[in-house]
């Protein structure tokens, strides 16, 4: 069944008038994975987002929403602390430990926080 995300990349592909093969191409990826992403077999790999949106000249608002639907269906998401100063670390390790517990009204807050910038 097609995810959000495959629906996506589809949309993307018949703009570009191009085939699956022509997207897994330029994803450096088999037809066959593609396809498995697209139907959510497989996860969509993050560096898949910042590669189309490259590659597919995205909006703003187009990467937000290719963002929002790749991590629909995760189970669990990486951060990369690599390279990143201490406050940045301990900003992330301490919503890492907290996020569970955060009030609505609190998650609400991070959001129109997160959303300005």
């Amino acid at each position: 069944m097609l995810t959000r995300f495959g629906k996506q990349l589809r949309k993307l592909r018949i703009e570009y008038d191009q085939k699956l093969k022509d997207m897994a191409d330029k994803l450096h990826v088999t037809v066959a994975y593609l396809s498995a992403v697209e139907n959510g077999k497989r996860p969509v790999p993050d560096s898949w987002i910042k590669l189309i949106a490259d590659c597919y000249n995205l909006t703003k608002d187009e990467i937000l929403e290719l963002q929002e639907s790749a991590y629909e269906n995760k189970k669990e998401l990486k951060i990369s602390i690599e390279n990143v100063n201490e406050v940045e670390k301990g900003l992330a390790l301490s919503f890492a430990r907290r996020f569970k517990n955060l009030s609505d009204e609190e998650m609400n807050q991070l959001q129109r926080i997160l959303d300005e910038h």
